[in-house]
């Protein structure tokens, strides 16, 4: 399973991140370039854990749904979700929040697995990781854009 890990400091309060890391609306601002617009479950607010929340986005040119479900959270340190149906093979993101002197460390930590096996693989090589690692680093500078000015 690829794993992809990002760290972004934001000077703000933990609490605050944390609840922009779990707002649907934040979450849709950070991807309008791909549409994405949750459709189904919870489709605005703040997510709860074992709530779930549809998707849908292009990418690739292929407009998608991907529905995850939130399985953990330890409020304010912590929440994962989880992909339970969609078109990697797999995933898990957890999401890691840490007061630090200047305010908070968000750590994503994000395993995946692509579809295709062993075309999914190379794709993987190719361009998937890079363009996961785009879309989550992309939607942390939103998070910390707004946790900052707030």
């Amino acid at each position: 399973m690829p794993r992809i890990e990002i760290v972004t400091d934001i000077a703000a309060p933990i609490e605050r991140v944390f609840d922009f890391a779990r707002s649907i609306d934040v979450h849709q601002e950070s991807q309008t370039r791909h549409g994405e617009k949750a459709v189904a479950g919870r489709t605005s607010g703040l997510i709860e854990a074992g709530e779930t929340v549809t998707w849908e986005a292009t990418h690739f040119g292929v407009r998608q749904r991907l529905a995850s479900r939130i399985d953990a959270m330890t409020k304010p340190v912590h929440f994962r979700d989880s992909m339970i149906s969609g078109a990697f093979a797999g995933f898990v993101h957890d999401h890691h929040f840490e007061e630090i002197p200047s305010g908070t460390r968000m750590t994503d930590v994000f395993d995946y697995t692509a579809p295709l096996g062993v075309l999914g693989r190379l794709a993987d090589v190719l361009f998937l990781e890079r363009y996961m690692r785009r879309l989550l680093e992309e939607r942390n500078e939103v998070i910390r854009r707004l946790a900052e000015d707030a």
